[in-house]
């Protein structure tokens, strides 16, 4: 259905991609732009000076007195950007870097508790009498996710009426709740409503933390600072694996294991206390002085009028009250699709798949532990990201997305040649582990950063929250039938073809990127907004 919906819509996504694309900028004359406008700024600054002079205040200050002090005003700009570019040292980031740092250690949890099951799950089963049933051990993985589905439709109306900060800090409760209820569990009941609560939050969280970094964040550095969602979530995940290790030994440790969870959460409640709101946000409600206030904060003293200009002009066009409807409308049901689409290409481009079975293929070369490849697996996870981190702002989401799909499609032909073709027993193992650690380091530069952080950069101020929404329930979805029918396909076609399938959606989803995915580096949102505007 979704893809159906997607090919009905090729020409008109054409027609927005090209608009959006038509107005672009190139580095230098974004550069030049941003200039003109600093010394625009020095400029009213010193004839504001001279207007609020009272008259004959000073007469020694003539015309040409106030030219060569205008001349002198450019001059001291111009060497402040010549000692910038010399020194490197621009730290415009560093504002806001404790606001998303904070943010997203929801990004964390959510990491924490995908791998926190991964190890003492047999333990789990033995305790709480479920042992030997692989419906109920698969039932206590798979309703979180079903949950995490009903936490991202929740999500809109939610951060409409409460912003940001104070639904980040809402939603922790139920992630505090659930891990707090599967620590005591003492039966299977306890610990499905435990999981229940967990992925509740979880499908608020991972749909709000990259939607508040994309407003929150500078332009310059929005797609570096939004990479810390991928990274949190590998920080989580090396964590639960690191901590699953005493397991092992300990049939009990999974109780202390939930009871870690809660730490970051209550950590989350305070930190979000001292963090911004998002600015865009405040001005869509009418809280203009506080907006001020935090773009001042976060953006620095020198184009807060303008950004509050901007904003505002865009939340007057396009209106602050919004509906579902809304989406089935230009040009907002254009961007849900994509949004849907870019979901739906990743989840079946197999990377909970491979991540499944990334642990058979490391145990035939002889890592038993399963949370031992997974810790490896993890480790790949995150480098990737850290470079993904590096790459984004400088080398733009769609070249990333692209180049991430190709090394993918790329890994998963390697780990079929592997498996297909008659090599000695050694050699195969090893190019099917290389095969899987490539898949997974290539899905971080690309597919796993840039899908959650293009969505919200290409959505309008009016449905960003609910084209958020409706791509993550799109994720899940296809998350779960992945889940659901992996192991059933490859019982019944084999690894190799299956491997083959993901890797044919991989290139499709390559394809896709190049004709529909346009490059937001170095764009505002509402830049990215109103050429969308214009256009539909």
């Amino acid at each position: 259905m979704q893809t159906s919906a997607m090919l009905l819509h090729v020409s008109h996504h054409s027609t927005i991609a090209s608009s959006l694309r038509a107005p672009k900028l190139s580095h230098h004359q974004l550069h030049q732009s941003r200039r003109c406008r600093r010394l625009s700024l020095q400029l009213r600054r010193v004839r504001l000076q001279a207007r609020s002079s009272p008259p004959g205040s000073d007469p020694q200050t003539s015309g040409s007195d106030w030219e060569r002090i205008e001349a002198e005003t450019v001059s001291e700009v111009l060497m402040k950007e010549k000692r910038e570019k010399e020194t490197g040292s621009d730290w415009s980031w560093l504002p806001v870097f404790p606001h998303v740092l904070t943010a997203s250690m929801a990004n964390f949890l959510f990491g924490y508790h995908i791998g926190v099951m991964n190890g003492p799950i047999e333990d789990i089963a033995r305790e709480l009498g479920f042992e030997g049933n692989p419906f109920l051990q698969g039932l206590v993985v798979s309703i979180f996710i079903v949950s995490a589905f009903m936490g991202s439709v929740a999500f809109s109306p939610l951060v409409d009426n409460f912003g940001c900060k104070r639904t980040l800090q809402i939603d922790t409760i139920p992630l505090i709740l659930g891990a707090f209820l599967s620590a005591q569990a003492h039966s299977i009941d306890e610990m499905l409503w435990g999981r229940f609560f967990v992925g509740l939050g979880i499908g608020v969280n991972t749909v709000l933390v990259p939607l508040y970094i994309s407003e929150v964040a500078p332009t310059k550095y929005r797609g570096s600072l939004s990479t810390l969602c991928q990274i949190g979530t590998c920080l989580g995940i090396i964590t639960s694996l690191s901590l699953a290790i005493p397991a092992e030994t300990d049939p009990h440790w999974w109780r202390t294991m939930f009871y870690i969870a809660c730490v970051p959460g209550l950590a989350l409640i305070l930190g979000m206390q001292f963090a911004v709101e998002s600015p865009r946000w405040l001005c869509k409600v009418g809280r203009l002085d506080d907006a001020r206030v935090v773009i001042e904060r976060i953006w620095g003293t020198e184009d807060v009028e303008k950004s509050i200009d901007d904003i505002t002009s865009v939340v007057e066009t396009s209106g602050d009250q919004s509906s579902w409807q809304d989406l089935l409308v230009e040009p907002h049901k254009t961007v849900a699709l994509i949004g849907g689409a870019l979901f739906f290409l990743q989840q079946f481009a197999g990377i909970n798949g491979v991540l499944y079975f990334s642990s058979l293929t490391f145990h035939d070369v002889g890592i038993t532990s399963g949370a031992l490849a997974s810790l490896f697996v993890g480790i790949t996870n995150f480098g990737g990201a850290l470079v993904a981190s590096y790459l984004i702002d400088k080398q733009g989401r769609r070249k990333l997305l692209i180049g991430s799909y190709i090394g993918m499609a790329c890994s998963m032909f390697l780990i079929v040649s592997a498996i297909s073709f008659p090599l000695d027993e050694g050699s195969g193992h090893a190019l099917s582990i290389i095969g899987t650690l490539m898949y997974i380091f290539t899905f971080a530069l690309g597919a796993g950063p840039v899908t959650g952080m293009i969505i919200p950069e290409l959505s309008s101020a009016l449905t960003r929250s609910k084209v958020m929404g409706f791509s993550f329930s799109v994720h899940w979805v296809c998350n779960f039938l992945v889940g659901l029918y992996f192991l059933e396909l490859v019982d019944k076609f084999g690894v190799g073809s299956v491997y083959s399938l993901f890797g044919g959606f991989s290139l499709l989803s390559a394809a896709f990127a190049y004709y529909f995915i346009v490059e937001t580096k170095g764009r505002s949102l509402e830049e990215i907004e109103m050429s969308l505007i214009k256009r539909s």
